[in-house]
């Protein structure tokens, strides 16, 4: 893998940039592989890369059906974070936030990471004792969150000047995740593919999984493409939220329901907002990106759904609640808007485990599993190599539902 550098820029600039190698190879699709890892997100990237530096398995295949990076990995809003509640969830983001710090250097490929800080702006007292209860379960495993004043929070974001004493929900307090910052989507995707090919990992776009395939002692065979049977041991699911797509195709049901998450941004601006800002109360949260533009997301259309566009009611609820904190960005233009689908468990929690089919492994239910994504490659490329879940994934087995042993997690943002 060539190694990017100041020095290397210097040098290819020198032959106007036409020698550099490609980030990644396009092979040919061979018959059969030691793992089929199905997806091309962020989180298959990441097992695969895990699997090849990590445990030496190289043999392995990524198959997606578009481009690299297209799917929900470029659909998000790009926020890494720890501030959850359950014991559970918590040391796992942990992990994932402390991966993220470091990616950068790990994968030889600049993601951009800006650790600005999450402000949670609070405008009810239960919510305000929901967050101090997370704030002391946070503590003991170090994740950071502290509260401040009303006072501290508008000098920290001075645009915040709605929620005044006068309004409906006026602004209480709120609390500081100094952990939480952002990065680059497609930053983490192309680096990620990038490693996993210099480890020998072969990335297969525009392949399709049309159906999981069975052999007759009921074990994983393989997976049908319209390139044809592509056969492995080992079979790795991780395609947001067309997973139950996929594993019904051999009857296997799974406790998931696909909804869409919207998201939009603005025209870009002159800084103005240096944090995360997230309302949990109002229903929404954003940041301003490195080009000036306003990332802002909101509540999940409450329908199943497979649809990637934004509903109308959606767009306005959102942009309702912000403007009644916000109002001096009613004068912002839209600038684009998209919509992703996520599939979600009982519990809001992921689910990452071998199913009842031998040899089949499952990551799914990721909602909002951006944050999520080198913790959860890093975990579920350890199951699927040692045949057993790693001690941060175990509380995430499927196991769990028909235990009725839930991991009730009310972390995720604007969730209410």
């Amino acid at each position: 893998m060539q190694r990017y550098s100041v020095f290397s820029l210097l040098r290819h600039a020198l032959n106007r940039h036409t020698t550099w190698a490609p980030a990644w190879r396009s092979p040919p699709l061979k018959e059969s592989y030691d793992v089929i890892v199905i997806g091309a997100g962020g989180h298959g990237l990441a097992t695969a890369y895990y699997l090849a530096k990590e445990f030496g398995i190289t043999n392995v295949a990524v198959l997606e059906r578009g481009w690299l990076g297209g799917g929900n990995v470029a659909r998000n809003t790009v926020t890494v974070r720890s501030n959850y509640l359950r014991d559970a969830s918590i040391p796992f983001y942990v992990k994932s936030v402390a991966l993220y710090d470091d990616l950068t250097d790990d994968l030889n490929f600049n993601i951009m990471q800006s650790k600005r800080t999450m402000i949670d702006v609070v405008q009810t007292f239960p919510r305000m004792r929901d967050l101090r209860r997370r704030q002391l379960t946070m503590d003991i495993y170090g994740s950071n969150y502290e509260q401040i004043s009303t006072e501290e929070l508008r000098r920290r974001i001075p645009a915040l000047t709605g929620g005044g004493p006068d309004a409906r929900l006026p602004v209480i307090g709120g609390m500081v995740h100094t952990d939480a910052g952002v990065n680059r989507h497609d930053a983490v995707a192309w680096g990620y593919a990038r490693g996993a090919d210099a480890q020998g990992v072969q990335l297969h776009q525009q392949t399709p999984v049309t159906k999981l395939l069975r052999r007759r002692d009921g074990t994983v065979e393989g997976v049908e493409t319209p390139r044809g049977t592509v056969r492995a041991s080992r079979v790795a699911v991780a395609v947001s939220g067309h997973t139950t797509t996929l594993t019904e195709t051999i009857g296997l049901k799974m406790p998931l329901r696909t909804m869409n998450l919207t998201a939009f941004v603005s025209e870009p601006v002159k800084p103005l907002v240096d944090v995360v800002v997230n309302c949990p109360d109002s229903g929404f949260y954003f940041s301003q990106s490195d080009k000036g533009e306003m990332v802002i997301g909101g509540a999940p259309d409450m329908g199943q759904s497979f649809r990637r566009d934004i509903k109308q009611h959606v767009f306005e609820d959102t942009v309702t609640a912000m403007l009644s904190l916000f109002p001096s960005f009613g004068k912002l233009k839209l600038l684009r808007q998209w919509g992703g689908h996520v599939d979600v468990a009982p519990d809001a929690s992921p689910i990452m485990d071998e199913t009842e089919v031998p040899g089949l492994f499952v990551t799914a239910g990721w909602w909002g599993g951006y944050k999520a994504i080198p913790a959860g490659g890093l975990t579920f490329a350890h199951h699927i190599a040692k045949g057993t879940p790693h001690p941060l994934m175990a509380p995430f087995a499927l196991k769990r539902f028909k235990r009725l042993d839930y991991v009730m997690e009310s972390g995720t943002t604007t969730a209410r």
